[in-house]
């Protein structure tokens, strides 16, 4: 039985991942950094799909509580999967104007909890031969994200990078290695109006559904991936 931990797994693409990962016969950790009723709810769905699952509270930004999580994993089994989907947006607006608390916070949670929870994954998954992660970047990394947050773009940047990076350092060790990069989803990570904004912009003219991400998601940790590694698959509506 595969073992899939994701990380911020109680809310918009994380809860769906975790839904589409029970019904692809993955027990799943769900992880989560504020609202355990919602992760407590997303288990519940994972349970009455027939699959396990328990919930672990985590700070990806602490090395220490990322271990913790792993170690709370072991109790479903060898770790096969990780969906490193944890990622926030403090402070949007021009970058000149961003506080340094709020730059230092997003890249603390989206480019070091990524390396946190990808060393550990690495750990594990050496010590079980092989498994694959997934890196759920952005599509701003490459539009940049002027005039919003474009420190959050950077950040999904880097996840583009370690992704790059891991696939050809993990190769032989039997690990794969990609990323996700979705466009304009509807999750409550948008500032209000945003959605209704931008997402008519994209070429197919609307908001992208987290299922719609999930699924690339849950593709990409499949045996049908089995020879890809070091992709990133955009889920843009074409943006």
């Amino acid at each position: 039985m595969a073992v899939t931990v994701v990380t911020g797994g109680s809310r918009g693409i994380g809860a769906s991942t975790c839904v589409h990962l029970a019904r692809s016969g993955h027990d799943v950790v769900v992880g989560f950094h504020h609202d355990e009723a919602a992760a407590v709810e997303v288990a519940r769905q994972v349970r009455d799909l027939g699959a396990k699952a328990i919930t672990a509270r985590v700070d990806t930004a602490s090395s220490a509580s990322v271990q913790a999580m792993f170690a709370a994993a072991a109790a479903l089994g060898q770790v096969t999967g990780l969906v490193n989907n944890a990622g926030i947006i403090e402070g949007r607006g021009n970058l000149v104007d961003v506080a340094e608390a709020d730059i230092r916070r997003v890249i603390e949670v989206n480019v070091l909890g990524a390396i946190f929870c990808a060393q550990e994954a690495i750990r594990v998954m050496t010590a079980g031969g092989g498994g694959s992660i997934v890196n759920v970047s952005s599509g701003a990394a490459t539009l940049g994200g002027p005039g919003e947050y474009v420190h959050y773009a950077m950040s999904k940047g880097a996840l583009d990078t370690l992704t790059v990076g891991l696939s050809k350092e993990l190769g032989a060790a039997g690990i794969r290695v990609n990323t996700v990069s979705p466009g304009v989803i509807r999750t409550d990570i948008h500032a209000p109006g945003r959605l209704e904004r931008v997402g008519p912009l994209a070429p197919m003219g609307r908001a992208g559904e987290p299922d719609e991400v999930a699924a690339a998601i849950v593709w990409l940790l499949s045996d049908e991936a089995s020879y890809v590694t070091g992709a990133n698959l955009r889920v843009a509506g074409g943006r």
